[in-house]
């Protein structure tokens, strides 16, 4: 590996469900353990890194478990949702002697500190590991734009977004074997031909500000370094 990172500052993206393993629901320790182990290695390749966590393994706002739940509420759940899963990746981080700092959008005092742009400038900066949590603190809003907001807030190289699979397919891939993958994308192909990558919001954020989007498998042991270095499989968005 190349000693210095292509990428010096990332955002990771991760969705809940990335952290559940083989559960139905909640958080499994080997995975999140393994993922923070990832995180861990990006960290000390001189990369540095803040993640968003989804809430699809506890909570979505959009899901079953929301029906006859306002929307408004059902999202600010989903938020809080974030914010367990966000202490957690931090808990097991700090574990492994990473400083860690979790920054919620919505302030509560008493578990983690609240969003203020230029303190996670300074956290970054000291070589701390940033958890932005409870997304962008707003309704209708998903994980997905959170993301692209905070990247572009924290002036980041790239948006990495670890997910179920090695890239970007025309199909889901599970379910289409013969669905096309995809190399790399201008961010218009991806709102042209509706790939469920990210949501509009977050893509026309990205594409405004010039921030590439790279999608790749978190599953894949140490694809996180690999991507950050510009190598390994994964497709670019730019």
């Amino acid at each position: 590996m190349s000693t210095t990172p292509k990428y010096r500052r990332v955002l990771l993206k991760l969705s809940g469900e990335g952290l559940m393993g083989d559960r139905e629901y909640g958080l499994d320790t080997a995975t999140v353990d393994r993922i923070a182990e990832e995180v861990k290695t990006v960290h000390e390749m001189g990369s540095q890194v803040c993640l968003v966590i989804g809430a699809g393994n506890i909570f979505r706002g959009v899901s079953s478990a929301a029906k006859g739940i306002e929307r408004t509420s059902a999202d600010y759940m989903g938020m809080l949702a974030t914010v367990m899963n966000a202490l957690a990746m931090q808990s097991v981080l700090e574990g492994k002697e990473v400083q860690t700092r979790v920054l919620s959008a919505i302030p509560m005092a008493t578990v983690c500190e609240p969003y203020i742009r230029r303190r996670a400038m300074r956290h970054m900066e000291r070589g701390r590991v940033v958890i932005f949590a409870a997304g962008t603190g707003n309704p209708f809003f998903t994980t997905d734009t959170a993301a692209a907001l905070r990247a572009v807030e924290m002036d980041c190289d790239a948006l990495l977004k670890g997910t179920q699979v090695d890239g970007v397919y025309s199909d889901d891939p599970k379910k289409v074997p013969d669905a096309e993958r995809f190399e790399s994308l201008s961010y218009q192909e991806v709102l042209a031909k509706d790939l469920k990558v990210m949501d509009t919001s977050a893509i026309a954020l990205a594409r405004e500000n010039k921030v590439p989007i790279l999608v790749f498998s978190i599953h894949n042991s140490g694809a996180f370094a690999e991507v950050v270095n510009g190598k390994g499989t994964f497709t670019i968005i730019s």
